[in-house]
């Protein structure tokens, strides 16, 4: 009787063991999963947030120029997306605002440089006849994501008709302006090729221009896609770039002689 009550308070101590354990063990996993979907959703949450706020930044400008035309000046109003003066700018080759203007059938180029007095605007006098035009409006802003398009403005008054742009491509890509002749030698034609553009600018050497040997602007036939093209590193005026789509494109190279810059049109054809 003795030996079957001491059985009995063993089992019971067991079971009870057992139960406080299994309680313990079953009271943490329940934590466990009243906490995880939280920490889940936090972490998700955070995720989505970084990839909006890529989304938001990726390809989109945060600085907007606006053009006028008065009093014989072009007038450049930079903003920020929320209306605020932008004059943050960095120096990019030895300006803080490059302004290239064409004429709509690509047929008149000016490089102008702008000066500011104020924040977020600047001015330059301008001698260009009556017509449409389309402005680029080259800058770095400091901290701010930019990326140039092409702005469309009109001097005087023109009552003709907008005509589309058609260029001949050359035949021979060697040009003669200031008493130079300046030859463009391109290593390629093609689409989506690493394209060296060399100039043979018979034996010449060109002075540095706006901390350069030269710069190359490049516009597609309907002037929207833009490209201005620095030199390599080195004492020849070699040109590095990419086409990613084929068609017709216009080059304008600028190189300065005897104190003077001219400028050299080419029209090529990418395939």
């Amino acid at each position: 009787m003795k030996k079957w009550a001491i059985t009995a308070l063993v089992y019971l101590l067991v079971v009870v063991g057992g139960y406080y354990v299994y309680a313990s063990f079953a009271e943490i996993e329940s934590h466990n999963e009243t906490k995880a979907p939280h920490n889940q959703e936090a972490e998700s949450s955070h995720g989505q947030e970084h990839e909006e706020n890529d989304e938001n930044h990726d390809g989109i400008s945060e600085v907007i120029p606006t053009l006028q035309v008065e009093n014989g000046e072009l007038m450049i109003t930079l903003t920020d997306l929320a209306g605020n003066p932008v004059s943050d700018l960095e120096v990019n080759h030895e300006k803080l605002l490059h302004l290239i203007v064409v004429s709509t059938d690509l047929k008149e180029y000016k490089h102008l440089h702008p000066q500011t007095n104020e924040p977020g605007v600047f001015k330059v006098a301008h001698s260009l006849h009556a017509g449409e035009y389309k402005a680029f409006v080259d800058i770095k802003p400091t901290g701010k994501s930019y990326k140039v398009v092409p702005i469309s403005f009109m001097v005087g008054e023109n009552h003709n008709e907008h005509e589309v742009v058609s260029l001949t491509v050359d035949t021979e890509l060697t040009k003669e302006a200031g008493g130079h002749t300046v030859k463009l030698l391109p290593s390629s034609l093609k689409v989506n090729e690493d394209i060296q553009l060399t100039f043979d600018l018979g034996g010449y050497t060109p002075e540095q221009y706006l901390g350069a040997l030269g710069h190359v602007v490049i516009l597609d036939q309907k002037g929207d896609n833009y490209i201005h093209v620095h030199p390599l590193e080195g004492n020849e005026p070699v040109f590095a770039t990419k086409f990613t789509e084929p068609g017709v494109y216009k080059i304008w190279a600028e190189f300065k002689f005897s104190g003077q810059v001219f400028v050299y049109p080419y029209v090529v054809e990418i395939k």
